[in-house]
């Protein structure tokens, strides 16, 4: 006797997934995860932001090397380096000539200010509790001369070595671009000749918007 085959029954349309449908959402689970993936991998080998906090914040450390005028190392381990490497926060002076790009206006200026007060002295490192590291891995942080004293990021834009930067909103947000309107105004270091075809292409940018929104 020939057995027969029981059929399933069919899944109702409330459940049931066509094929194309299917699959888009197959495609769609895989984009996600691997954008999911290239964060984790980018920043996994990070330190976390409370780690920095513990081992930098209201903390005093020397500085062993002047990169250019925002960017300088202090001799805190930050394995694999033997020093750590702090990018100034809220400030962007003009990038030194590297890789075969010629430096910008005001870069050389902009640096020897940093070796002047920075170079083989004490500063005192305050960070930002919500964020401590660029997508380089740099840490991100505030330099006072001293506790208490006043903050170098606060002079480069005061005294006219660097811009404040736009791009990204922090404490002293504000207060910088003040002294950047007063130092641009009295036409203070890099602003005493700077053109906007000199600036940073992300300034550029900014000036460009300023000036269609007047």
């Amino acid at each position: 006797m020939l057995r027969h085959k029981r059929s399933r029954p069919p899944l109702p349309d409330s459940v049931r997934t066509k094929p194309r449908k299917a699959r888009r959402i197959f495609a769609w689970a895989v984009f996600v995860s691997i954008g999911a993936l290239l964060v984790w991998e980018r920043t996994s080998g990070l330190p976390k932001a409370k780690d920095d906090y513990q081992r930098y914040h209201d903390r005093s450390f020397l500085v062993v090397n002047v990169v250019d005028g925002d960017t300088v190392d202090i001799d805190a381990p930050d394995p694999p380096r033997p020093t750590t490497r702090i990018r100034l926060w809220g400030v962007d002076t003009p990038e030194v000539g590297q890789d075969g790009r010629k430096a910008m206006h005001f870069a050389a200026e902009a640096g020897d200010f940093a070796r002047e007060k920075l170079l083989g002295r004490r500063v005192h490192v305050v960070l930002s509790p919500k964020r401590s590291r660029d997508k380089y891995g740099r840490l991100l942080a505030y330099l006072m001369l001293e506790r208490g004293g006043r903050m170098f990021n606060e002079m480069l834009v005061a005294e006219g070595y660097g811009y404040a930067d736009l791009r990204f909103e922090h404490h002293y947000d504000r207060q910088f671009r003040t002294l950047e309107k007063r130092a641009r105004k009295q036409g203070l270091g890099l602003w005493a000749q700077v053109t906007p075809e000199l600036m940073p292409e992300w300034r550029q940018r900014f000036e460009r918007y300023a000036a269609e929104t007047d």
